[in-house]
């Protein structure tokens, strides 16, 4: 193991939850290799290092408004003042040259600040005369001027690695001209699901037999450009075809995902075959509900990752950590999860000692410009939700509920984590 306290608990102590995050970001380790993809390819990728501009951003000075650029000198006395038009400039245009003494160019929002001009007043500040322009105020000195380089300086980086190539990210590289950016390899992620009661969806039920969700659902988490996911489909509860299925993973991906199996009954195989293929568990059990019987460990290059059966513990336990493992290893550096604030609606009471993280939803009509102590409220979905895929998909959220919390008053003041 990398670090002996990394050990599991061998007495069933469970993990609190940030000991168990830490234990499973210590295993990631970014993927090598790169690839040059043109910038409309890229977008969803990961920038393997960082991007540097070779010219100032903007480029030149330019006018913030449509309006009137003047040289301060020239307003005398005081105001109004009438300056003849001496040019016109629209984005795209060149100057023009230097902007004569005692006369003004109209100028249009982007477009190059001629040589002497220092301030652009806005057309509401003005008049137009015939070929002249009244100027009713005196602007400030650079007032409606973006200076060239004020962005950024030549030779700065735009972006450093590790960024997700997103809308933002991509308009700033074409800002600076990059028309192919380098990117990591995409992160291989095989994953499978464990149980002789699955059946696909389409297919007839048996007694006993449920359809396959959590393949589905972990398959619809991995569609991420950054991603090669790797789709094994489901395996019975069978020793000897889980460990073929297992080392087949390992043998092909980075990051080996299975649904299922990992908890303590006579039927949970996971975590000993992990450990029979010479694997090592990190960790094992987490106090959080839900998802509690979660094993996270490593198998030869690989990292694993066995969640929980059931559908709702096994799509927390993967947005909360496994998702964070994978970014960590896919090498982006920013991915945390969104964190709000919100007041429960109503009050309960629970049984402490977990963590908990409950669907929830927020109160219709939620305004983005409520003012300070204005949190949205949030209905509590019930507590007992760990295989309840229909009240997940009616939620908008996950609560976080304290490990010590006994009671939550209405109004009280929780995380939340937005879907």
């Amino acid at each position: 193991m990398d670090d002996a306290c990394d050990a599991p608990a061998k007495d069933g102590t469970l993990l609190v939850f940030d000991e168990a995050v830490t234990r499973a970001l210590r295993l990631a380790r970014p993927v090598d290799g790169t690839e040059t993809l043109a910038l409309g390819d890229a977008v969803g990728r990961v920038l393997a290092g960082p991007v540097f501009t070779p010219v100032p951003l903007p480029p030149f000075d330019n006018s913030a408004m449509d309006g009137y650029a003047v040289r301060r000198a020239d307003l005398i006395g005081e105001g109004p003042w009438r300056l003849s038009l001496a040019q016109r400039i629209a984005a795209g245009d060149a100057s023009g040259g230097a902007l004569p003494q005692g006369s003004a160019a109209r100028i249009l929002t982007g477009a190059p600040v001629p040589d002497g001009a220092d301030a652009v007043v806005m057309q509401e500040e003005t008049a137009a005369e015939g070929a002249c322009v009244v100027i009713r105020r005196r602007p400030r000195p650079g007032e409606n001027i973006r200076r060239a380089g004020e962005d950024l300086a030549q030779g700065s980086a735009i972006l450093d690695g590790g960024v997700t190539i997103g809308a933002r990210e991509a308009g700033a590289l074409a800002a600076v001209g990059a028309a192919s950016v380098a990117v990591r390899r995409r992160l291989r992620i095989a994953f499978f699901s464990t149980g002789s009661e699955l059946r696909q969806p389409g297919e007839a039920l048996g007694p006993g037999q449920i359809w396959n969700s959590n393949r589905f659902q972990l398959g619809a988490a991995l569609a991420l450009p950054w991603i090669e996911p790797i789709d094994l489909g489901a395996v019975p509860d069978e020793p000897e075809a889980l460990r073929a299925a297992l080392e087949r993973a390992a043998a092909i991906a980075d990051l080996v995902v299975t649904t299922g199996g990992v908890s303590v009954g006579e039927e949970d195989h996971m975590p000993r075959l992990l450990a029979e293929a010479g694997g090592e568990a990190h960790v094992m059990k987490v106090a959080m509900k839900p998802g509690k019987p979660l094993t996270v460990g490593r198998l030869g290059g690989a990292v694993y990752f066995g969640l929980p059966g059931n559908p709702v513990s096994a799509f927390v336990t993967w947005r909360l950590i496994g998702a964070r493992v994978a970014a960590a290893c896919g090498g982006i550096t920013r991915h945390e999860p969104l964190v709000t604030m919100a007041r429960a609606a109503a009050g309960e009471t629970r049984r402490p000692g977990r963590i908990e993280f409950r669907p929830a939803r927020l109160a219709r009509g939620v305004s983005l410009t409520a003012p300070a102590g204005g949190e949205p409220r949030i209905d509590l979905l019930k507590p007992s939700f760990s295989g309840r895929v229909a009240l997940l998909c009616a939620a908008d959220g996950l609560a976080v509920i304290p490990a010590e919390a006994e009671r939550i008053a209405e109004g009280d003041l929780l995380r939340f984590l937005p879907f």
